[in-house]
């Protein structure tokens, strides 16, 4: 029931975003405009803001190569042609570096943020300066936790804890009994939340592997090297779709019956769990967080709109397994899911 409700609150959020879009692009900034645009400085400006002034910045926390976050630019990016404004795209997997680059924006006279906080202690202080500084925020993918004290608009993303209950239960369904959760970014909370709340679920036992989703290679041998320090493990929860794979493989190398599950959806792990390779895939839509993202603070720019109503805009979870892995692989091959 809880999934059910934050999924039909994300929806609906969404599709309040959307129709606020075409109001603005009819509009184009017309009319009364910018009501309560306190938090924004252009946002307050109403109708003297047209689309072709607007340059969003987004900044994430994407290590380079990784598929995930290819999904989340390409979500952005599209959200920018179709509103007719600019959007720069930059990424640093170091938080000191991610809050340079937001720094950078700022200075560089950016009109709004779309930012992802994997880290929120260490970029806490450059988003305060930019929300101080008139520039309308909005966090996307992690963060939930964090983005209203720190004076965003809105978090586009998932409840990680729903996400992560979701993976207990899938994994409870399986009848696994001991399993090994691979977290592949160190001081992610995100993904720390994902295996605490599928521990907490779970009904086995379930312990934290430490990966690094920038050496994939070395992930794999430390997830065999894993697999056979204990040969009661019978489960894998990966946090990610480019470890999912590793992790596959891995069991494969070590001829072990374990099965798989993972969060997070790209073209070969729709592939892997339409196989039957992979037990379920996690999606939360990282399409819907660079498009709804970017969309979100051009409302706020262009109308004075503030999305979400004070709450986050859910874009998942949706749970995919062998039942409806063959309807999302057409998007998934796309890059738009």
């Amino acid at each position: 029931m809880r999934m059910r409700r934050a999924l039909t609150l994300g929806l609906a959020a969404g599709a309040l975003v959307l129709a606020g879009c075409s109001t603005g692009e009819e509009s184009d900034g017309g009319g009364d405009g910018g009501g309560g645009g306190d938090s924004g400085g252009s946002g307050g400006s109403g109708g003297d803001v047209s689309a072709s002034d607007i340059r969003i910045d987004v900044v994430t926390h994407a290590a380079p190569g990784d598929s995930f976050w290819d999904v989340v630019k390409a979500g952005s990016d599209r959200a920018g042609e179709d509103l007719g404004i600019e959007v720069r795209y930059n990424s640093s997997p170091d938080p000191g570096e991610q809050s340079t680059l937001i720094d950078n924006a700022v200075a560089d006279g950016t009109g709004g943020l779309v930012v992802s906080m994997a880290n929120p202690d260490g970029l806490e202080s450059a988003i305060r300066a930019a929300v101080d500084a008139g520039i309308p925020v909005i966090t996307i993918n992690s963060g939930i936790d964090d983005w209203q004290d720190f004076g965003a608009i809105t978090h586009v993303g998932q409840s990680e804890t729903i996400a992560g209950e979701a993976a207990g239960e899938q994994l409870n369904e399986a009848g696994i009994e001991n399993a090994v959760c691979v977290i592949q970014e160190p001081g992610n909370v995100a993904l720390e939340e994902r295996c605490r709340a599928a521990a907490e679920t779970f009904e086995g036992q379930m312990e934290n592997l430490q990966t690094d989703n920038t050496d994939l290679a070395g992930s794999q041998a430390t997830i065999e090297s894993q697999l056979s320090a204990d040969d009661s493990i019978d489960g894998i929860l990966a946090l990610g779709g480019d470890m999912a794979g590793r992790a596959v493989a891995a069991v494969e190398s070590s001829g072990r019956d374990v099965q798989v599950g993972t969060f997070d959806l790209n073209a070969d792990v729709a592939r892997l769990v339409q196989d039957g390779s992979l037990l379920f895939a996690i999606d939360q839509q990282p399409y819907v967080q660079g498009y709804l993202g970017v969309t979100g603070v051009y409302l706020k720019l262009l109308n004075g709109n503030d999305v979400g109503g004070g709450q986050p805009v859910f874009s998942g979870p949706a749970i995919i397994t062998q039942d409806n892995a063959e309807a999302v692989l057409e998007f998934a091959e796309n890059g738009t899911r």
